[in-house]
């Protein structure tokens, strides 16, 4: 796949050498557009790393779900095949850790109770207008499907390639550059209270603060007692965008798995239609008898 990628992105090259037009690297309001990170999802073999996913949650659980929901996401589905796979115990823990508004009981009353793995993610904002209330005016979206809600153009010959290399990981590749792309305003630019420069937000004006800072989130130890992996703002702005990307496709490697089975399927049907036809037609003749109308 990586000698695939390479093939392609030289092809790429020797059509801008040609004089073919390949679009800016900046969009018209100034904005940089994101790389293309490399993703253990990647291409049509790509799967989730599960340790990627179990801390991606905790990024989101620790850090996120202050203003972030997920709603369509259920605890349960952590335990899920192709996911996080928390175990059955980890699942009714990490449910337990919030409270959940159920009701009414014999008395006509709404009360809270431990969260229970059949429980979706809470809400942290009972109504829009509340989360707008408490973040300037900005409304923090739902993020359960923000990986394939969110995306960019990477213009031509650029998308001619992506549908060679199946490339579909634009969202997480936005996501994660936005989170990392907080920059110091330009000069003579002034931003107003609640206001945020990031190069990658399309008008580079954004209403989310930087979020991650190196250290913020404490990773599961190895057996030297030092992190597995580091404990870094670009770190945790990864493992969280492979989070949403599994909470927006959560069957993926599902879909992988079979779209290649049906492939060898038809692949191999095809043969066999081949030679049946050469078995049965094989044996007329290639032109017609003399004087034949």
């Amino acid at each position: 796949m990586n000698f695939l990628r390479t093939t392609l992105a030289a092809a790429a090259l020797a059509l801008a050498s040609a004089g073919v037009l390949i679009a800016p690297a900046h969009a018209a309001g100034g904005e940089t557009k994101p790389p293309a990170y490399d993703w253990t999802f990647n291409g049509p073999f790509g799967t989730f790393d599960r340790a990627q996913l179990q801390r991606g949650y905790k990024v989101y659980r620790e850090v996120c779900s202050a203003c972030h929901a997920m709603s369509l996401v259920r605890f349960r589905n952590l335990s899920q095949p192709g996911g996080p796979e928390f175990s059955e115990a980890q699942i009714r823990a990490l449910a337990a850790e919030f409270k959940i508004q159920d009701g009414p009981n014999e008395q006509g009353e709404m009360f809270e109770r431990p969260g229970r793995p059949a429980d979706a993610f809470p809400k942290p904002f009972p109504n829009e207008q509340a989360a707008r209330a408490a973040n300037n005016g900005a409304y923090p979206y739902d993020l359960s499907v923000m990986a394939k809600a969110r995306n960019y153009e990477r213009g031509f010959p650029l998308f001619l390639l992506d549908i060679l290399t199946q490339y579909q990981e634009g969202g997480p590749d936005y996501i994660k550059a936005l989170l990392t792309g907080y920059e110091d305003p330009p000069a003579g630019v002034e931003l107003q209270p609640g206001q945020n420069w990031n190069k990658y937000k399309p008008g580079n004006i954004f209403s989310m603060p930087n979020v991650l800072n190196d250290g913020q989130v404490e990773y599961p130890k190895g057996v030297d007692g030092k992190p597995q992996v580091p404990e870094t703002a670009r770190q945790y702005a990864a493992d969280v965008t492979t989070f949403l990307m599994w909470a927006a496709e959560p069957h993926m490697e599902a879909r992988k798995r079979i779209g290649f089975q049906t492939l060898v399927f038809l692949i191999l049907f095809a043969g066999l239609l081949y030679f049946t036809k050469k078995k049965i037609w094989g044996r007329l003749p290639d032109h017609a008898p003399s004087g034949a109308h």
